[in-house]
């Protein structure tokens, strides 16, 4: 029987994190519902310059992270975009196929690297469960396929990812699945919330793993208590306390991304190599 081999990039350099637990989570349940022997491991990329072997893992979840995306100099990040790089053309030249899911600072790092367009500081913070709406792409993205439009999501993010070059997105087969909320009432543009890289490589600026133990937890502290209300306002604040654990919202939205994301690669690796033998 094939073992299915995921490797956890942890991009918190050493912070403590909420998100990458729910990864770890969510990973892990995956393996105790697998027949299959799941075999996880996690590398620690921006303390310790881990980074995996291309060839020792199928699947390759990246997190997110503090601080700015964009280089400072640091080893590791080239050995992130080398590791984007290998996997992208990996995929091109093979028949069984490297899956990665890029999550927030990782989809910022990965969409600067392939000068998808610009990734820039926000007026302030943004903290909470947001709105996200799909694009006409979106609405074919099978990730998607049991979410309303638009769905919600938990937002957690100094930068953000607008002004798309949409020429190079044809140019690499890219495609952009979901924005932010639409204000017309103020003049700033859109959000890029996630894109399909690839068939094998998919990112969202949003935290599909989040849930609502985390949510509260990050709600403790006042930085991200103080931009959900700067943001939404106090009584958008507790109403999205009062919503948090509303089964249509963050709880749909964990329980059907990166699941399914894990279902599908796992799929298409046995598929593969049922062909082989």
């Amino acid at each position: 029987m094939k073992d299915i081999r995921i490797a956890l990039l942890d991009m918190n350099n050493n912070h403590v994190n909420q998100g990458f637990r729910n990864i770890k989570e969510i990973s892990e349940a995956f393996r105790q519902n697998s027949e299959e022997h799941v075999d996880i491991k996690t590398f620690d990329v921006r303390f310790k310059n881990e980074i995996p072997e291309i060839g020792d893992f199928d699947i390759f979840i990246s997190s997110g992270g503090p601080g700015t995306p964009h280089r400072e100099g640091f080893e590791w990040e080239g050995k992130f975009a080398d590791f984007l790089d290998t996997i992208f053309e990996y995929n091109k030249n093979n028949k069984d196929k490297k899956y990665l899911f890029l999550i927030c600072h990782s989809f910022q790092l990965a969409s600067i690297h392939w000068k998808l367009g610009n990734i820039c500081k926000r007026k302030s913070y943004s903290f909470g469960v947001m709105p996200v709406h799909k694009t006409e792409e979106g609405t074919n993205e099978f990730l998607f396929a049991n979410l309303q439009d638009p769905f919600y999501a938990v937002d957690s993010r100094a930068y953000q990812f607008i002004e798309p070059d949409h020429d190079r997105f044809e140019k690499l087969g890219m495609k952009i699945t979901a924005i932010e909320k639409f204000r017309p009432h103020i003049n700033l543009e859109r959000a890029v919330m996630a894109i399909r890289f690839s068939d094998e490589i998919f990112g969202t600026q949003f935290h599909p793993e989040a849930s609502p133990q985390a949510l509260i937890e990050n709600l403790k502290d006042d930085k991200n208590r103080e931009a959900m209300i700067e943001n939404f306002g106090m009584e958008k604040y507790l109403e999205t306390m009062d919503r948090i654990d509303d089964e249509d919202k963050i709880i749909l939205t964990r329980n059907q991304i990166l699941p399914k994301f894990l279902q599908f690669a796992k799929k298409n690796i046995l598929k593969e190599i049922e062909s082989l033998v």
